[in-house]
């Protein structure tokens, strides 16, 4: 699983980006026999219009205006679903969600968050994972959980600053 930039090239097509997210999240679906509900639909649709992670009070006006119960309850629901298929991830720090662009592969994350423009890429970190094994497993600690998340600037908004 290679690290490609979606979030931070500026000729990246999102359109094609996100009908492709879409289309493997019904086909992983399909194939594990699970229902990808009009509200999961839309709920990951909407997480995937932009590379920027979106918190769970940010999804409700989008089921309300589609005409969908918009209580909390109901986009976590959704959104927990949606995390246990690998789907999207949740970005701790900001207590928000992005879409997963390789779905379906076992892996660790790691994350580069744009403090300026919001704009979240995930990484492929094998190495850092694998030495981090290594250093847990040697104080006897079984890590059962991985997530990295490191805050600066992109390669485009460091070239608007003066």
């Amino acid at each position: 699983m290679a690290s490609v930039s979606l979030a931070f090239d500026p000729n990246h097509n999102h359109s094609t980006c996100r009908k492709q997210a879409l289309a493997k999240a019904k086909q992983l679906c399909h194939e594990r026999k699970l229902r990808m509900t009009p509200i999961r639909e839309l709920v990951l649709d909407t997480i995937w219009q932009s590379h920027k992670p979106l918190g769970a009070y940010e999804l409700l006006p989008t089921l309300s205006e589609a005409g969908f119960n918009s209580a909390p309850p109901t986009v976590y629901r959704a959104l927990e679903f949606l995390q246990e298929q690998g789907l999207v991830h949740r970005i701790a720090l900001l207590n928000a969600f992005i879409g997963c662009p390789h779905p379906g592969a076992k892996h660790h994350c790691s994350f580069l968050i744009c403090q300026h423009c919001g704009n979240t890429q995930e990484l492929d970190m094998q190495a850092v994972s694998a030495q981090i094994n290594l250093q847990a497993a040697d104080l006897g600690f079984t890590p059962q959980q991985q997530s990295l998340e490191v805050l600066g600037l992109c390669r485009n908004c460091q070239e608007q600053q003066p």
